[in-house]
């Protein structure tokens, strides 16, 4: 058993499993561990075991890492790398255009041709940076495993919903869905929805209570996210829209 230590600030290895929780669990990404870094983030702990497992998500890793050889920062692990790639902080501006288009070359580069290798390379140069929203909506729904479709780009990107109702493991949010509205990817008015906070009494956003903001990834609550960081959250997405946009 995993024993809490006293409370500290969240760490990034703890806060990078808020949000890998759930497609790990679906088998999206990562190892079979879902069980494991459940155990580890509600507890609050890390250790040496920890570092494999996170970085067995490959989709996620590359970008951790860009963000924090551009910043200077030894661990893509840091907190503000890992809050960089989830929600978006100033880490992002500092990635120049040469170095995102260099290291969506030399990833996907050899994979793609024609038309898609075009436009792959032209969204760091559109304005493109490392964050979640623009590895979802232009990358990943290209290049990856998963069905091209409304509802997984809306499952699969981070969201935001305001709670209305705490229901025991699940809240009732308030949630704007991506929708195609007149061949645009946009965001739609707030939809009220059910989602999961807990599984078997455990879960990360424990303290949310009605009025409080969370973020949601596969239906599942990652955390209470603070209002700056909301604004955040929501401005990178709404980028990331706006660049997807002149490629549909």
């Amino acid at each position: 058993m995993i024993e809490a230590p006293p409370a500290s600030p969240l760490g990034g290895m703890l806060r990078f499993i808020r949000y890998a929780f759930m497609p790990n669990r679906l088998q999206y990404c990562g190892g079979d561990e879902n069980r494991t870094l459940l155990q580890y983030a509600t507890a609050g702990v890390t250790d040496p075991d920890l570092t494999p497992m996170l970085r067995r998500f490959t989709g996620a890793m590359p970008y951790l890492e860009l963000i924090a050889r551009v910043n200077g920062i030894a661990d893509p692990f840091d907190r503000r790398v890992v809050e960089a790639y989830w929600i978006g902080n100033e880490l992002l501006e500092r990635v120049e255009v040469r170095q995102l288009h260099d290291d969506m070359l030399a990833r996907f580069g050899s994979r793609l041709t024609g038309r898609m290798r075009e436009i792959i390379l032209t969204k760091a140069p559109a304005g493109a940076r490392p964050h979640h929203s623009f590895h979802v909506i232009d990358i990943h729904s290209r290049v990856g495993e998963l069905a091209h479709s409304m509802e997984t780009l809306d499952g699969c990107r981070v969201s935001w919903g305001k709670v209305v109702a705490v229901d025991g493991a699940e809240l009732v949010v308030d949630r704007p869905p991506l929708e195609l509205q007149e061949g645009k990817l946009v965001l739609g008015e707030p939809r009220r929805e059910r989602v999961l906070r807990q599984l078997d009494g455990q879960g990360f956003a424990d303290s949310a209570a009605v009025d409080d903001w969370v973020t949601l990834h596969w239906g599942w609550v990652c955390e209470v996210l603070p209002t700056a960081e909301l604004r955040s959250l929501e401005r990178w997405s709404r980028h990331h829209l706006t660049i997807a946009n002149q490629t549909i």
